[in-house]
């Protein structure tokens, strides 16, 4: 008989004024999380995104790479002035940036983690959001390339020390997006110039086929772009932002949703049916669908196939951010940042709304790699007061909340959504719940005399069977 391997259990890694703090996931045992990694002093952490490894960056200028799994320390460099650091993927590369004394200093270095040793060093002047990190990598590390004037530089992913292997010259390039998995295609943008449109163009990652893109797409009125790609390398999502609303509705500009594939099959505008701003876009895991919220407010929000058919309508309400849990099964529908902080929460499979509450001040939000648990967070420096975490049910139900003095950071340590099982399972539990909540308030009242140690099971509250129904089944 084979053995079945138990699902991994969830971290969530928390940053405060103490420093690094490594969580027990949900189910908490008896309620409350236990730190595994505590209080490592640091000014910034994050998880590559295999959920491998930890990169901690100390004010000291020391670089720590902790082992996920043990959170044992596997390596440390010390890079003096460092002002950005980067962990590529797989947890197989470090990136850093250091502020240039000349243009003969190579102020970018790459390193190999497991050997310690700087496998390539280049001269970068700036360092902006649009060319950092340097060398961007596919999602399985399968292409490594860099943004450089008018052209694309590709490397070796096994081997960064042979420098660069092949060019791709794209005049004006100015931002780049590799495919995530497989990194089969790399999305160019080349912005406005002398009265010629912007664009964007989608060419294979491989040399040998990279004589003319696969797909292509001018735009008029262009300040900027993001470039979503779907799983499985299919289809590109593009947000293209104007600076200046023509029709003088909007203060912060406009903003148009387009749709590439490699295919050729469909080129230009998703049918959005309301105007109006895209707020988020996102695709499923499975890269057959994508959800977006779009429109002035109360915002639209719809889901899409592949060839930009709708499929479901979400409603509308204060609305600008869309999560897709890992299982392609719920959907988080929320309104952050100036926004009260309403979420509603639907089943894309039975087509249907499962709940809704708000969680007020919200700056970060993600579903657990489960799919199972909804976890909010407000942190600061964008609010330095009600800095905390929340985790919710997918019906929308909390399921815990912590407040933290001061808070900078929380996130879930990254796994594969396919280690874990189905998550039809939650939703019996909830129901099960529900039904226990109906059977409470059939009960007599209870005398404001008797204490709440003392209330009858029944008084229990209708989610912490969901709870022990899903801490069982883990």
């Amino acid at each position: 008989m084979a053995v079945v391997e138990a699902p991994p259990s969830l971290h969530i890694l928390i940053r405060g004024a103490e420093g690094l703090s490594i969580w027990n996931g949900p189910p908490f045992v008896g309620g409350q999380p236990d730190a595994k990694l505590d209080k490592v002093s640091c000014t910034s952490a994050k998880f590559s995104e295999d959920g491998s490894r930890i990169m901690v960056l100390r004010s000291d200028s020391l670089i720590s790479i902790y082992d996920a799994r043990t959170l044992a320390e596997i390596r440390s460099l010390q890079v003096p002035n460092v002002l950005a650091v980067s962990i590529s993927p797989n947890g197989s590369y470090l990136q850093t940036f250091q502020k240039p004394a000349s243009p003969q200093d190579k102020n970018i270095v790459v390193w190999n983690i497991k050997s310690g040793e700087s496998v390539y060093q280049v001269f970068q002047k700036n360092m902006t959001k649009a060319s950092w990190p340097s060398i961007q990598f596919s999602s399985d590390e399968g292409v490594a390339c860099r943004l450089a004037t008018n052209e694309l530089q590709f490397f070796d992913p096994k081997d960064l020390s042979k420098g660069i292997i092949y060019r791709l010259r794209v005049p004006g390039i100015a931002a780049v997006e590799v495919s995530r998995s497989p990194g089969s295609y790399v999305a160019t943008f080349v912005p406005e110039s002398k009265g010629m449109p912007a664009s964007v163009q989608i060419f294979a990652s491989s040399q040998e086929l990279q004589s003319q893109p696969v797909a292509r797409k001018s735009f008029f009125r262009c300040s900027s772009v993001q470039l979503k790609w779907n799983s499985g390398s299919t289809g590109l999502l593009i947000i293209v932002q104007s600076d200046v609303d023509k029709t003088n509705q909007s203060y912060y500009g406009e903003s148009k949703l387009n749709y590439l594939t490699t295919d050729g099959v469909y080129e230009g505008l998703v049918p959005l049916r309301k105007e109006g701003p895209v707020h988020d876009v996102q695709w499923s895991v499975s890269g057959k669908e994508f959800a977006v919220v779009y429109g002035f407010m109360p915002a639209m929000a719809t889901i899409f196939d592949r060839k930009c058919n709708p499929l479901m309508e979400l409603g509308s309400g204060p609305y600008n951010t869309i999560r897709w849990n890992p299982k392609g099964r719920f959907l988080c529908l929320a309104g952050f940042g100036n926004l009260p902080g309403d979420m509603a929460f639907w089943d894309y499979i039975e087509k249907r709304k499962l709940g809704a509450t708000k969680a007020e001040l919200s700056v970060t939000s993600e579903w657990s790699p489960d799919g199972r648990y909804f976890m909010t967070a407000t942190t600061a420096p964008r609010l330095q007061v009600d800095n905390g975490v929340k985790i919710f049910f997918p019906d929308g139900s909390l399921y815990f909340k912590k407040m933290v003095d001061k808070l900078f950071q929380a996130e879930w340590k990254p796994e594969c959504g396919d280690k874990f099982g189905d998550v039809s399972a939650v939703l019996d539990s909830l129901k099960l719940g529900e039904a226990d909540d109906k059977a409470s308030r059939r009960e007599p009242a209870i005398p404001s005399n008797v204490s709440s140690s003392t209330k009858p099971a029944a008084y229990r509250p209708p989610h912490a069977k969901a709870a022990a129904a899903i801490q069982a089944e883990v």
